[in-house]
């Protein structure tokens, strides 16, 4: 994911340090992936800025060559590609067409092809094929009607549609940086005679440990002396100051204990991101890279999913929509298992291969069998460039940024958004869903990354319960539906970080055989259904009463306002999920806590949630 980096210093004080700071901050990201950087400057000069694809060094490089001047201002980005392949012309900043304006980005504007039009209009052509371009020219024609920049960036906002967090530079007052916040997060450094702008705290933590955190639908003046914060509407509004207690060695994680944390919570963000910018002019679904004739698509009578552990759990959650939605019949495979069967492929069949690195031996070998047979690979990874999404004939990248920690927890949930995308853009070309229906189950998906956020918030009880249970050597998940992948999901992740024996099943195979494990004191976790799907519902509630009637320790997670599963778990081992939460949807809100639970066992067990004993990121041998 993107880096913003800011700096202001006093005006009548240019030095190289805006110019350092940012190059420090921007260093400090390289955490979040990147595929590009760039930086632009202001001072006593005209504004100056140099961008390069690639890493960072490349940057600096170019900075040695052609120094910078001396400035008072700056600002730097390092990019991750949606808008435009990466390349120095698609770097931040976006300069704008009279090179008053620079403008760094984070986020998506939806509708920057019409904004694109009106500015044709007018004679301005862009020069990138990035969105961002678009806001810095729609800055500086505000500022030739004589706005400032604060007002300036009030205007736009509201033109802007989609999420962003967009920090400007104008050359002729370099005395402020301004920036709007809308789902981007963006928070403000406050030093002395200084002041930083970030997309996290990891930007500017080296310089001070005051930081305001910005609200929704806010907009920022920083000078080197002040902070300015009103609402898009230009009223007022507080920001909420914290201090920041962790030092520069954390800086690599965002500030979080760990990398498995800091993935946890950017899990809103990480699905967020997997479904910006998923539609054309015209409203209809797009995928990344589509190397297949729509007329073969809609010919497909069958779908496997290949993939290997937590990715392949991400394919049962897929098979439930997909079937639903689509009346395709979807078949589940271990990829490593996949070409040693002989199985029933060809020209009619679609593979879809889910890998986060995009380089996993297993599924890689899987999709080659798969193409030897005659089948279209659609690919869903998470790294572009990777190799099985170059072997691919499609690709739906999840955009979730660089997975840092073993066990997989935001790549799981983006390649389940993923999948529904791909199962909602398969119903409308193949004529499943009308073009009203396929807009409501985007409109649902797109309230998903805040109902994540509302299951976070119980993040402090699911901790403590886990660390009440830190000497547990058993554990069984019981799901059903979609709550089943879910289970499994569950049982794996404390296999992986806690090394504690941990089973998922389908709670319908409960009377058929597990129940014979169930004893005092076992924690069993169920993953209770809607009760807006009664038959669903009233079945699992059957498992739980078994369960608890044979003292087993129960830990629940379910739909809020469901007074059923109160009845037998201890209303501090139940963790709600969001109501109204469509069925289909809810794994994205239910391994939260399960997530959680596994990797808070595993700290209090004193084991490290990043790197759990044998266990690599990516495996590339088969």
């Amino acid at each position: 994911m993107c880096g913003i980096v800011g700096y202001i210093g006093k005006p009548e004080s240019p030095s190289d340090k805006a110019r350092d700071v940012v190059l420090e901050g921007l260093a400090r990201l390289e955490y979040r992936g990147y595929d590009s950087a760039g930086i632009a400057v202001a001072g006593s000069q005209p504004l100056a800025w140099l961008k390069r694809e690639g890493r960072l060094d490349n940057l600096k490089a170019a900075i040695e060559a052609e120094p910078l001047p001396p400035a008072s201002a700056a600002i730097g980005h390092t990019r991750w590609a949606t808008h435009g392949a990466p390349s120095d012309t698609n770097s931040h900043p976006h300069i704008s067409h009279d090179e008053r304006v620079a403008v760094v980005h984070n986020g998506i504007i939806e509708n920057h092809a019409a904004l694109a039009a009106e500015l044709a209009e007018r004679g301005i052509e862009r020069v990138s094929e990035t969105d961002t371009e678009i806001a810095a020219h729609l800055l500086a024609i505000e500022l030739e009607k004589g706005a400032d920049l604060l007002d300036a960036m009030r205007t736009i906002a509201g033109k802007l549609e989609g999420s962003f967090a967009l920090v400007a530079l104008d050359s002729q007052h370099p005395e402020r940086l301004v920036a709007a916040r809308r789902n981007s997060p963006l928070v403000v450094g406050l030093g002395e005679g200084e002041n930083y702008l970030g997309s996290d705290v990891a930007a500017f933590v080296g310089e001070t440990k005051r930081a305001l955190e910005l609200g929704q639908d806010t907009i920022v003046e920083v000078t080197a002396d002040s902070v300015n914060v009103i609402d898009f509407d230009g009223n007022p509004t507080q920001a909420k100051e914290f201090s920041v207690d962790w030092d520069l060695s954390a800086v690599a994680k965002g500030g979080y204990e760990t990398f498995m944390d800091k993935e946890i919570h950017e899990q809103p963000m990480a699905v967020r991101e997997t479904l910006r910018a998923r539609t054309t002019e015209q409203g209809n679904l797009q995928l990344d890279e589509l190397r297949i004739p729509e007329s073969i698509l809609r010919s497909i009578d069958k779908i496997i999913v290949v993939a290997c552990g937590t990715a392949a759990y991400a394919g049962h959650v897929a098979k439930y929509a997909i079937e639903h939605w689509c009346r395709i019949p979807v078949e589940i495979e271990l990829a490593h298992e996949f070409r040693y069967r002989d199985p029933v492929v060809n020209e009619k069949t679609l593979v879809v291969a889910i890998s986060q690195s995009g380089e996993t031996m297993d599924t890689l070998m899987a999709i080659r069998h798969a193409r030897e047979q005659g089948s279209k690979v659609l690919a869903i990874v998470n790294t572009q460039g990777s190799t099985i999404a170059r072997e691919s004939d499609a690709v739906l990248y999840t955009h979730a940024g660089p997975e840092i920690a073993v066990a997989s927890t935001k790549a799981f949930i983006s390649q389940i958004a993923a999948a529904y995308l791909l199962g909602l853009y398969l119903a409308e070309l193949r004529g499943n869903k009308y073009v009203d229906e396929i807009a409501g189950y985007l409109d649902e998906l797109g309230k998903m990354p805040g109902r994540i956020e509302q299951v976070l918030e119980q993040e402090e009880q699911i901790r403590e319960l886990a660390r009440s249970m830190a000497d547990i050597d058993s554990v069984i998940f019981l799901g059903r539906h979609v709550g089943y992948p879910v289970a499994l999901e569950g049982a794996l992740k404390l296999k992986e970080l806690a090394y504690v024996h941990a089973e998922g099943f389908a709670a319908g195979e409960l009377k058929h055989g597990p129940i014979a494990l169930i004893e005092e004191d076992l924690p069993v976790f169920v993953i209770v259904p809607t009760p807006r799907r009664p038959l669903l519902h009233a079945k699992v509630i059957s498992n739980l009463q078994e369960v608890r009637s044979r003292g087993a320790k129960l830990i629940v997670i379910a739909e809020e306002g469901d007074e059923d599963v109160l009845k037998y778990a201890d209303p501090s081992q139940v963790f709600w999920a969001p109501r109204t939460t469509p069925t289909l949807m809810m794994p994205l809100v239910t391994v939260i806590p399960l997530q959680i639970f596994a990797c808070e066992v595993a700290k209090a067990k004193g084991y490290d949630v990043d790197k759990p004993r044998n266990l690599a990121k990516s495996v590339t041998v088969e």
